[in-house]
């Protein structure tokens, strides 16, 4: 099971934020292939995979949007009820906790590629090895 970088954009929940990164990624030719950004009042954290992580890099350093990064799992899990279940259920056995967490479907559809982060890494890596994800 592959990890990825994700950048962190922490702010003020407002209008337009969403649409700044997303003008800054798209004029620099960086794909967003998934991002979590959950409804909070007063601040909150934007989560963006991207395509090319250099050329995002330095496109949000141009904009002066701040941001940080951190390292999250990738997991391909069959796109059916109960599957998530039996990762959070293996994390909590091992009293992992599941920091942040989103998916999308992969695009056939067979599959849903989950991205966490989580309290132990490494242990976690250990656990959910027989998870896999060829490409993203």
């Amino acid at each position: 099971m592959p990890t990825t970088t994700q950048l962190v954009i922490s702010g003020l929940s407002r209008p337009g934020v969403m649409a700044q990164v997303a003008q800054v990624l798209g004029e620099a030719k960086v794909n967003i292939k998934a991002f979590s950004a959950p409804e909070v009042t007063g601040t909150g954290k934007l989560r963006l995979l991207v395509a090319d992580l250099e050329g995002a890099r330095a496109a949000l350093k141009v904009a002066k949007i701040k941001f940080t990064e951190e390292t999250a799992l990738l997991l391909s899990l069959e796109n059916k009820p109960g599957a998530l279940k039996e990762v959070a259920d293996l994390l909590t056995k091992a009293r992992i906790n599941i920091k942040c967490g989103y998916c999308t479907p992969s695009r056939e559809g067979k599959r849903a590629i989950v991205v966490l982060t989580v309290s132990n890494r490494a242990k976690a890596l250990t656990i959910l090895r027989d998870q896999s994800l060829d490409e993203f």
